[in-house]
């Protein structure tokens, strides 16, 4: 599955293919990426990476994720997903990450425009989460530019470097989204 966010853009579903790229681009990013996600040291090698894209295809097959790799002027620049999908309660969250020298471009935000209108739409999800670090500002950066309602802080709510960190807690719901697209193209 391939969704395409822009002419410079795409999403492509996660697959093997994608193992060694994903890792140089992990690798090439240790610094940047591992401030605030805590799986940066467990990628040490392809391998490591082929066991999470075996991972996450599991998990698609049992519908409790969906994964993809952001192209961007066809280089890998990232991974973004929607993860602890419930269906059950039509609910998801996007998890994402940029390399460093793609940040800055509107490749997330647009992505995750993109990734929300296939949530609400194909999925059709009614509630989308998104949490980012306090400290992570770039990361908020995107639920705010799309309006995502702030619910509020998770305190210690992930490990990273061994030390816990605070969470902020964004969601949409699909009406919301609807209306605001709706105003968009008026």
């Amino acid at each position: 599955m391939i969704l395409q966010v822009s002419a410079d853009i795409r999403l492509e579903l996660i697959n093997e293919h994608h193992a060694e790229e994903l890792f140089a681009c992990i690798d090439a990013n240790r610094a940047h990426l591992g401030q605030f996600l805590p799986w940066v040291g467990f990628m040490n090698v392809v391998a490591d990476v082929s066991a999470y894209i075996q991972t996450c295809k599991k998990l698609q097959e049992e519908d409790k994720e969906i994964s993809f790799v952001i192209i961007y002027q066809n280089k890998l620049a990232g991974r973004i997903g929607l993860h602890h999908i419930q269906m059950a309660n039509r609910s998801a969250a996007i998890g994402y990450w940029l390399a460093k020298t793609a940040v800055g471009k509107g490749i997330m935000l647009n992505s995750c425009k993109k990734l929300i209108d296939h949530g609400f739409g194909a999925m059709a999800l009614n509630r989308i989460e998104i949490k980012a670090a306090t400290q992570n500002l770039s990361s908020q950066a995107i639920p705010e530019k799309l309006n995502f309602i702030k619910e509020g802080i998770m305190r210690q709510a992930e490990v990273v470097n061994n030390n816990f960190l605070d969470l902020v807690l964004y969601s949409m719901l699909r009406e919301e989204w609807q209306e605001r697209q709706s105003l968009q193209n008026l």
